[in-house]
């Protein structure tokens, strides 16, 4: 059970969350635990509009994850500004993730698959680089009081989670059932209209998806993740 718990989610761009972990997030959020998104890029380069700007861009798609949060019941929702497509495993980025994690202080953290894969959408290069630097984010750096400093000045003390979900297909050890949540997710998700173009086609792809990762469990629907546990 979520009760209680106090969960972070950290990903590349406005709507990773939507697509990856919203139906698992809405049944946390039902049972109580308290959820914080934190998104590295605004989106700002993923549209086929030639007319856009990534400035505008930026604006339509923070905008488009407040309400798919406020959709689901998250929290808070912080964007620490990096480029779409620009993410560096990098001591700043790391410093900011380092400070969200000590800021909301999370039992459990849910990232992104941070191993390439031969799927090019779930293996993009940004979910990758922000998945492996909320890994050494998580441990040692958001424990240890000589990582960043200066962080301490801000009043963050170090912080160690209990646990890290993955998220992606990749050889799953943890199924979420989302039968309850679907609905919720799906909703969510089409807050994100710059993104989601054909809605009726994404629609019927996400359930398919879903109901996919449900059967290996038994489930109508369901989220998969990679767990780490981490020792007290």
């Amino acid at each position: 059970m979520a009760e209680g718990r106090r969960i972070t989610v950290i990903v590349a761009h406005p709507d990773d969350a939507e697509f990856g972990c919203a139906g698992s997030v809405a049944k946390w959020i039902r049972e109580g635990a308290k959820v914080a998104y934190v998104i590295a890029t605004s989106g700002n380069k993923g549209s086929g509009d030639r007319a856009m700007t990534s400035e505008r861009l930026a604006r339509i798609r923070e905008e488009e994850q407040r309400k798919a949060a406020e959709v689901l019941g998250v929290e808070a929702v912080v964007f620490l500004g990096y480029p779409d497509g620009e993410l560096e495993d990098a001591p700043p980025l790391r410093r900011d993730v380092v400070r969200v994690i000590r800021q909301f202080r999370p039992e459990r953290v849910v990232t992104q698959n941070p191993f390439r894969t031969l799927n090019p959408y779930g293996s993009h290069r940004d979910h990758r680089t922000i998945g492996g630097v909320v890994l050494d984010a998580v441990y040692p750096m958001a424990r240890d009081h000589l990582y960043f400093p200066e962080l301490l000045t801000e009043g963050l003390k170090p912080w160690k989670a209990r646990e890290v979900y993955l998220m992606g297909r990749d050889e799953p050890d943890l199924w979420v059932d989302i039968t309850e949540t679907l609905d919720a997710k799906l909703k969510a998700l089409a807050c994100h209209q710059s993104q989601v173009g054909d809605w009726q086609a994404v629609e019927t792809r996400v359930r398919e998806w879903a109901q996919e990762t449900g059967r290996a469990k038994g489930y109508a629907f369901a989220e998969s993740f990679r767990h780490i546990a981490l020792a007290r």
